[in-house]
């Protein structure tokens, strides 16, 4: 009578234990609430979408101990002042692009993407296995910011136009709309460069404040209706081979999270990485053909611009050397990783992709 009784209550407390294993697993994690500020109008389902798909992932993995609340551009501070209210701790988080603030150092460009530099794939080597996030961290760090990647647009086109423009003389004086250094690079050539956020630029083109104005591509432009106010759009965005996103983390913040959600938002974020880049190269090839039968007109760069643009770039890139450490810390070995996956990407990429092209071409 003992024994059974004994059984019985010993298999009552291991089904009593199983019931509440899974509920003491998940209480003994520490429950976070963050907000997230990012510079893009939730319009824009690419940029904002893959900061709510970094959020999501994160909610996913720690069983919705770990959230993240997103905001657009706006909503809790203006879009181009998300590195301000990481760094201060106003949010513990942001999703934005790091050429915005060059304002403060043109070395923030570098996390971002610079006039001819890097394509996608280059971009992700350098930052993966060849040492350049470490040295973007130790420059973040200054500003009480961890970064970690957390987007892509891949290469983007080179713009809205009102009219057509031929030759570098054709620039001068012209009003425009782009971000990053490729603005510094273009008012050497005579260009008056603004930067605007992504959900200001259609009225001031509208309006005629500038003249053209340039954002991702297809997609997003389609969305922002570039081509009902100018109709010519240009390629190749030369200043933007490729546009790295990054998630900023106040420093503190990061410091006080438990290792495995570190671990799990470093993963969200690569998986944000992928999921936008992927998503861009989908989704521009049918809003380019939409954008076309509405009435823009595809122009090439001509030659003649390309190697201005490229000249002045250079010569940018020196002065800022001379004058600021920190930069020179960061492009030398940046510059010196493009010039090697040049050579490689020029012997077996670009042949394949250029016969790819021709054969394209002739099916």
């Amino acid at each position: 009578m003992r024994r059974r009784a004994f059984i019985a209550s010993g298999g009552l407390g291991l089904a009593g234990a199983a019931a509440l294993a899974a509920p003491a697993i998940a209480q003994s994690q520490l429950e976070v609430k963050w907000r997230m500020a990012t510079s893009w109008p939730k319009s824009l389902d690419t940029l904002f979408g893959a900061a709510e798909f970094l959020a999501k992932r994160v909610a996913e993995a720690t069983d919705n101990q770990f959230q993240i609340r997103v905001f657009a551009g706006g909503e809790i501070v203006p879009a181009l002042q998300v590195l301000d209210a990481v760094q201060n701790n106003t949010v513990e988080m942001g999703h934005t692009a790091s050429y915005y603030y060059i304002g403060k150092d043109p070395t923030f460009s570098l996390d971002c993407t610079i006039p001819f530099g890097m394509n996608y794939r280059q971009m992700n080597a350098w930052v993966t296995h060849g040492g350049g996030l470490e040295l973007l961290r130790k420059f973040f760090a200054d500003y009480n910011i961890y970064n970690i990647p957390a987007g892509n647009t891949g290469a983007q086109m080179g713009g809205w136009f009102r009219k057509e423009i031929k030759t570098v003389d054709d620039l001068k004086g012209l009003k425009f709309r782009i971000g990053g250094l490729g603005g510094a690079v273009l008012g050497k050539l005579g260009v008056v460069t603004q930067q605007i956020a992504g959900a200001d630029i259609y009225p001031a083109l509208e309006k005629g404040t500038i003249d053209a104005a340039e954002w991702v591509g297809p997609y997003d432009d389609e969305k922002l209706g570039f081509y009902k106010v100018a109709k010519y759009y240009y390629y190749p965005g030369w200043w933007e081979g490729q546009a790295q996103n990054s998630a900023y983390i106040n420093l503190d913040q990061w410091n006080k999270l438990p290792k495995n959600y570190q671990a799990i938002l470093t993963a969200a974020c690569s998986d944000a990485k992928s999921w936008m880049v992927g998503k861009y190269d989908t989704d521009n090839v049918p809003a380019l053909r939409r954008l076309v039968a509405n009435g823009a007109e595809l122009r090439p760069f001509s030659r003649e611009i390309l190697d201005a643009s490229h000249k002045a770039a250079q010569e940018y890139y020196a002065e800022l050397s001379q004058k600021n450490p920190k930069w020179k810390a960061i492009y030398d070995p940046w510059n010196q990783f493009l010039g090697d996956e040049i050579q490689w990407f020029r012997l077996n990429e670009l042949s394949f992709d250029s016969y790819m092209a021709t054969s394209l071409k002739k099916s």
